[in-house]
């Protein structure tokens, strides 16, 4: 039931919501309101006290507009609306009072801070503060902490605002940070000065809104004002969160995350944030060709009349890597089967039936997780396999959702019910399942990878109707919903595909362990385990470096876009493979991207819904029982989440952090 007030802010009457803060209601009426402490997703703290606004007829002292909700205003003598003043004298002064005392104790940090030109205290400051300070005294100093590899503190500078105690606590769901003392004493502080033990602990760089936290990585690199700003998407897990890439030259100087509120509202997790180093290096920038068992370096043209006399005649088949756009996945099929050849895309053995996308995407969207009473993770360990949607479940888990777990135990930062381990408890829970409001169940990879996963996907299914809920597949590789949209899937699975080739193409697969025999032709960014196995190796562009098509785990298609340009001779996918086409003597019909799109709409519709969570038609798998046995999780331990791609295992970051990871699980506690 809406309880709509009317309410007069700087003379422009709005009608809100009773429930609203002020600071909502002044945003809504297009006012700007300064902050420190308050971010919508986290809880009001109330304590920097530069939100300051004027109620007419209240107490005779400005008021908290963070803090003091709409329906707590009394109307006019005679029934007016209630006003408030957001520029009057009384609030100028009240905020530059609030700023001299903030600015007592900082230090004049300002040319040698990280933040400067994105700093919120400068901004404020600029506005609100004054050119000399009324205080001759000696200004406090703190002692920075250790929060590990990513962040990198100043606690001088800190003002106090609590938001990374917040986030920690209530997002990231851990209980390392908080404050201890009282008045000048008091400091942010991490708990036995340990370091952060979360995969999230990235995002309180953009939450601090001075310079106390900012990224370690990047630290000194660049200024904001040196940086080309990209929004485009990020592919570390299938969730599609949407980033920004800032570059300098031709070099990607950090990456961040941009607001989308269907998708990872505006969180990150630290793998996507702090890849951008594994993007430099033991990158493919040459050709290569195999000879005598050496690896020597070839022309383009050399590379590409090897690869296509390696594939004349013979048995082909290709298996599609993880990081792999749409359109690239749809050239190569199309060159492939041109050929005769197979082509597979469910490189960790996962059984998805093709065709049947309300079984291999589901019918919620991620949004969904917002609203849900009764959460169902089957196989899955969502803290490991897509952070940021963990930390929606955490949202919904703090709202009073159910969470049952169907697999191994984990901690995922919230209190679940373990209903089971493995294929037993599942089959039970469906018995047991009655009609739910507002129930999702989330199969995670690690349930449908052991050849029994189309029996686990119709059991899945089988529980969302009895429940009357929603289901997701929760994915863990950016390009598998694409590849599974546009059909690049053999009968029969990986062993039937690759079963009697004689080459196999390998499109960034490196997850797959190819025996002696077959020619490997491995196109792909980095020199991991495919290019190590290869015979001809064909240099590709990483992400970041070209424009291109990803379907997320709930079936949103979404569009990548370049920020830099590839190293050397590196070049597009989806051109790599036309050019192929072309040597082979059966060109593609495209030459241009935008052409390929136009065919790949044309074969697969739905692809044009950008940015939009295309409606899957229900379509039930037939159930069957299940033999016994428990799930595995498809990300088993804390560390293996850092190395899972070509581009985290080539960056020395992710290493450390898996380190850290794997000593922190081998440490034991004091109780053991």
């Amino acid at each position: 039931m809406s309880d709509l007030r009317k309410i007069i802010i700087d003379e422009t009457e709005i009608e809100v919501e009773g429930a609203m803060t002020l600071i909502q209601a002044c945003e809504q009426a297009g006012v700007e309101v300064p902050r420190f402490c308050y971010h919508e997703r986290l809880s009001i703290a109330g304590n920097c006290r530069m939100c300051l606004v004027e109620v007419v007829g209240g107490p005779p002292k400005p008021a908290a507009s963070c803090a003091m909700q709409v329906r707590d205003l009394r109307p006019g003598p005679e029934g007016q609306p209630p006003v408030v003043k957001t520029n009057s004298p009384m609030v100028k002064k009240a905020r530059e009072g609030v700023m001299e005392f903030l600015l007592i104790n900082h230090p004049l940090d300002c040319p040698i801070c990280d933040q400067g030109g994105e700093c919120d205290l400068q901004d404020q400051a600029m506005a609100y503060g004054v050119d000399f300070s009324r205080y001759r005294e000696p200004k406090r100093a703190s002692e920075d902490l250790n929060l590990g590899p990513l962040v990198e503190t100043h606690m001088t500078r800190c003002i106090s605002c609590t938001r990374c105690v917040r986030f920690t606590t209530e997002v990231a769901g851990i209980t390392q940070m908080g404050q201890t003392g009282r008045g000048e004493d008091s400091e942010i502080t991490s708990y036995l000065n340990e370091t952060l033990a979360s995969n999230m602990q990235g995002n309180i760089i953009d939450l601090c809104p001075v310079g106390a936290l900012v990224s370690k990585p990047y630290a000194f690199t660049a200024r904001p004002w040196e940086l080309t700003k990209t929004e485009t998407i990020d592919v570390m897990d299938a969730l599609g969160s949407n980033i920004r890439v800032d570059t300098k030259g031709r070099q990607v100087m950090r990456i961040m995350p941009r607001n989308n509120d269907g998708v990872n509202e505006e969180w990150l997790s630290d793998k996507s944030r702090f890849i951008w180093d594994g993007l430099r290096r033991q990158r493919l920038d040459t050709p290569y060709i195999r000879e005598n068992g050496k690896l020597r370096k070839a022309s383009w043209g050399e590379a590409l009349a090897a690869a296509a006399a390696a594939m004349k005649g013979k048995k082909v088949a290709a298996l599609v890597g993880d990081l792999a756009p749409v359109e690239a996945i749809f050239a190569l099929k199309q060159l492939v089967t041109g050929l005769g050849g197979s082509i597979e895309s469910r490189t960790n053995g996962a059984v998805l039936p093709a065709g049947n996308r309300s079984a291999y995407v589901g019918t919620a969207a991620i949004e969904d997780i917002d609203t849900a009473k009764v959460i169902y993770l089957v196989g899955t360990n969502p803290r490991n396999e897509a952070p940021v949607l963990n930390a929606r479940i955490r949202k919904a888990w703090a709202k009073g959702a159910d969470v049952r777990v169907i697999g191994p135990k984990a901690d995922l930062t919230y209190e679940t019910t373990d209903l089971g381990m493995g294929r037993e408890a599942l089959m039970q829970a469906v018995a047991d399942a009655g009609e739910t409001a507002n129930a999702i169940v989330i199969v995670g990879q690690g349930a449908i990878t052991e050849g029994d996963g189309i029996k686990v996907l119709a059991q899945a299914q089988a529980l969302t109707e009895k429940l009357g809920g929603k289901m997701l597949v929760l994915h863990g590789a950016a390009s598998r919903v694409g590849a599974m949209d546009v059909g690049a899937v053999t009968e029969g699975g990986l062993e039937k595909a690759l079963d009697g080739a004689e080459v196999i193409f390998n499109l960034g697969a490196d997850e797959v362990e190819v025996g002696a025999g077959p020619v490997v032709i491995y196109q792909g960014s980095h020199g991991d385990r495919g290019a190590h196995r290869a015979d001809i190796i064909l240099p590709a562009a990483a992400y970041t470096e070209e424009n291109g098509l990803f379907v997320n785990t709930e079936g949103r298609p979404q569009l990548a876009m370049r920020a830099a340009f590839a190293p050397g001779e590196a070049k597009e996918n989806w051109a790599i493979l036309r050019a192929l086409s072309a040597e082979l003597g059966a060109a593609l019909p495209y030459d241009s991207l935008a052409q390929l799109r136009q065919a790949l709409i044309a074969e697969v519709p739905h692809l044009a819904q950008i940015d939009q969570v295309v409606a899957n038609e229900w379509q039930a798998l037939e159930t069957a029982p299940l033999k016994t046995g428990e799930f595995r999780l498809a990300i088993a331990s804390d560390d293996q989440f850092y190395l899972t791609n070509p581009i985290a295992r080539a960056s020395a970051l992710m290493g450390e952090l898996a380190a850290n990871a794997k000593a922190r699980a081998a440490t034991p506690v004091a109780a053991e």
